[in-house]
């Protein structure tokens, strides 16, 4: 994922900050509590394609 698309991507949700997961397979919005898939390098910003994050995962755990 490039860094600059990354800086200008938001949640479409909320429009806040996203975080690349380390596996680098997801856009994660904490305040929404919800990862977006990243496939064959591109970014699927759609609530209906996001998945909800994990009580762990919202704990930072």
């Amino acid at each position: 994922m490039d860094s600059k698309l990354l800086d200008i991507l938001a949640c479409p949700l909320c429009k806040g900050p996203l975080i690349l997961t380390s596996d680098k397979t997801e856009l994660v919005c904490k305040h929404d509590a919800l990862a977006y898939p990243i496939r064959e390098g591109i970014p699927v910003m759609l609530e209906t394609e996001a998945r909800t994050l994990t009580v762990d995962e919202r704990l930072d755990k």
